[in-house]
């Protein structure tokens, strides 16, 4: 009987994991689209005013120094247009953003399966019954949810292994606690 539990734990554990890292990639790919896209909008702003700038010297004064210095803007504008047209990294961030929350909630359902298995609660099929029901949502989510980015994965794995950014010291945990309920 403890091995079934071994084995169950471990697969939960695996899973756990598993999810841990997709709602961080999703996070940080939320987070590097809206840079993008901020990156694209202040781009175009600067164009736009070098293009306008370069179109009223000419109209005030000639050279053709600055015929070329609008055209090229200009040129510059359309392209940087054309491509973010087609990408709408704000919205793309806004699902990626939904899709964290999405693995957030079954992260967290996850854990407390975990917990169940560690304070002894017994009925293994039980158990079995929700993991699967958490698998089924996980995948649904999953299939609604953007492809990720490989500098996300990258950055993910810095945050949760490096940085912590998932990982609580008891202190921590406690100034966030009524005194009641802390640890020290």
């Amino acid at each position: 009987m403890k091995e079934q539990y071994d084995i169950l734990e471990s697969q939960i554990r695996e899973v756990y994991g598993r999810v841990v890292y997709a709602h961080k990639t999703h996070e940080k790919c939320a987070d590097l689209l809206k840079t993008r896209s901020d990156c694209f909008k202040l781009a175009e702003i600067i164009l736009s005013a070098a293009t306008t700038t370069s179109i009223l010297v000419l109209v005030f004064g000639d050279g053709k120094i600055f015929q070329f210095l609008a055209a090229l803007f200009s040129t510059i504008l359309l392209g940087l247009t054309l491509y973010s047209k087609d990408f709408n990294l704000l919205a793309l961030a806004e699902k990626h953003k939904q899709a964290a929350l999405n693995i957030l909630e079954i992260r967290e359902k996850f854990l407390s399966l975990l917990v169940d298995i560690k304070v002894g609660y017994k009925d293994i099929p039980l158990l079995q019954q929700r993991r699967d029901e958490l698998n089924e949502q996980l995948v649904n989510t999953y299939r609604g949810a953007p492809k990720t980015i490989s500098k996300a994965y990258n950055e993910a794995s810095i945050a949760l292994q490096k940085q912590e950014e998932f990982t609580f010291s008891d202190e921590e945990i406690d100034k966030f606690l009524p005194e009641q309920l802390r640890k020290s």
